[in-house]
């Protein structure tokens, strides 16, 4: 048998029928998540054709987007502020209960972030096929899940067969050489491989992260790396599992256990690229020559050094108007620029270890004055670990707003926004126009950056507070 690729074997072991130049495979999905934003239609579509949902034992839903983040509106008796959110939370805690799927519900304390709560549980696998009616589901690739983000109708296609039509993509490795040095993060990383590719570079593609800076991240930066993958217009990205995704899952409440649990191992440890197997692309980077990095436009592909300076591009007009949106202009520095707010959480850094990064800034400091800090953590069990380490202490103390697990300010869509005109510096995935609120200035960074940011009230290099 020739080499094949991690994704060649994930992707063959679903196939139920494979592609021909007329029709696309039909590939089966191992695990499907859902959430209250994109399940409504398809959930409708099931109750028009008197369907059921074919294997709710495969189908997990929990409520993210559109979920309030204030305490009083999650558990107290104050309602939710938004009639939309508010509509769409109920609508899906009826499609669960109509439906037989299990729900992680507004009070549960499983309930989180789609992309936190899948690797939290244990339900995110190596080798398993996971779809979502997001496009950060390539998040589950951190554990070496081929796992993508699906349209509305096609989430109506899972409910019903647990089957879906797809052309299979091309692979792209991306070697990572070298490590990343102090105040450097896994976010950083990814910034700086959407840069290099744009946010074309990936379309078509499923991108394998490879190399010993690779190696080197925990699972929690895995998942941000993964995470960003569709930034780059990538269909999904992988990490091959090893020994670090294997204690990363052990005692997970979803896990397999006894003899299935050493049949999977012996499974998953069959997963990584075979020696000698060809991808279709390769591009290299090297961590150790990494800074921080910030977004200066609107795209995750307008991205560079803290340090530096916005670049020209006059004969683009698009880049002309992403510059004007954000109020800057060509050649000026992007340290000590004003910053009004700044937001850590989201599915690319809500995990534990980012409000770990975001306390080591915030311990014995303050807030800048004008500047409001919402720290959000990606579920109610990241909170409730935060909280026994103290972190929550460290936050409230520096004047930062401690919240419910939720999106939250990474969209506009649940209460929590900026203002139009204000500039936020934010640990989330897109800096679309608009993104955050409309007419706000989205601007992404690690952690470390956003804390050091809110420390400052203006753009600031982390490293100068480690």
């Amino acid at each position: 048998m020739p080499a094949r690729t991690m994704f060649d074997k994930v992707w063959t072991a679903h196939e139920v029928v494979p592609e021909t130049p007329d029709t696309p495979a039909v590939l089966y999905v191992d695990l499907h998540l859902t959430h209250e934003v994109t399940s409504p239609q398809a959930f409708a579509l099931l109750r028009a054709r008197g369907l059921p949902v074919r294997r709710t034992d495969r189908t997990l839903a929990t409520m993210d987007h559109s979920t309030p983040t204030r305490t009083e509106q999650v558990f107290g008796d104050e309602p939710i502020g938004l009639t939309d959110a508010a509509r769409q939370v109920h609508q899906l805690e009826e499609n669960a209960k109509e439906f037989a799927v299990e729900l992680f519900g507004l009070r549960d304390p499983r309930r989180g972030i789609v992309h936190v709560i899948g690797p939290e549980q244990g339900a995110t696998q190596p080798g398993m096929t996971i779809v979502c009616g997001d496009s950060h589901t390539s998040t589950h690739g951190a554990l070496g899940a081929l796992a993508f983000g699906i349209g509305t109708t096609e989430v109506g296609h899972v409910l019903a067969t647990q089957c879906l039509l797809q052309r299979k993509p091309k692979t792209l490795a991306v070697e990572v050489g070298g490590r990343l040095g102090a105040g450097v993060t896994a976010k950083d990383l990814i910034l700086a491989i959407i840069g290099k590719i744009g946010v074309s570079g990936g379309t078509g593609h499923v991108l394998e992260y490879r190399g010993p800076a690779i190696s080197a991240l925990s699972m929690a930066e895995r998942m941000t790396v993964c995470n960003m993958s569709i930034e780059a217009g990538a269909r999904a990205g992988m990490i091959a599992p090893d020994e670090l995704t294997l204690e990363y899952l052990a005692g997970r409440p979803r896990r397999p256990r006894g003899a299935d649990w050493d049949a999977a191992v012996a499974g998953w440890r069959s997963l990584a690229t075979d020696p000698g197997a060809a991808f279709d692309s390769r591009v290299e980077i090297d961590a150790s020559a990494l800074e921080p990095m910030i977004t200066y436009g609107t795209n995750p592909g307008m991205v560079l050094p803290i340090g530096g300076a916005i670049p020209s591009d006059r004969d683009d007009p698009v880049f002309e108007r992403a510059l004007a949106y954000m109020g800057f202009r060509p050649g000026e520095p992007m340290l000590g620029k004003r910053v009004d707010v700044v937001f850590v959480g989201s599915c690319t850094n809500g995990r534990l270890e980012d409000l770990q990064a975001t306390a080591q800034i915030l311990r014995g400091r303050r807030v800048a004055p004008g500047v409001r800090m919402l720290v959000v953590p990606g579920s109610q069990e990241v909170k409730r670990e935060a909280e026994a380490l103290g972190l929550a202490e460290v936050f409230r103390a520096a004047g930062a707003e401690w919240r419910e697990s939720g999106c939250s300010m990474c969209l506009g869509m649940n209460g929590d926004t900026v203002p139009a005109g204000a500039t936020s510096v934010s640990t989330s995935n897109r800096n679309f126009e608009g993104r955050q609120g409309v007419g706000a200035r989205t601007l992404l960074a690690s952690p470390y950056t956003a804390a050091a940011c809110a420390v400052a009230g203006k753009i600031t290099d982390p490293r100068d507070l480690l």
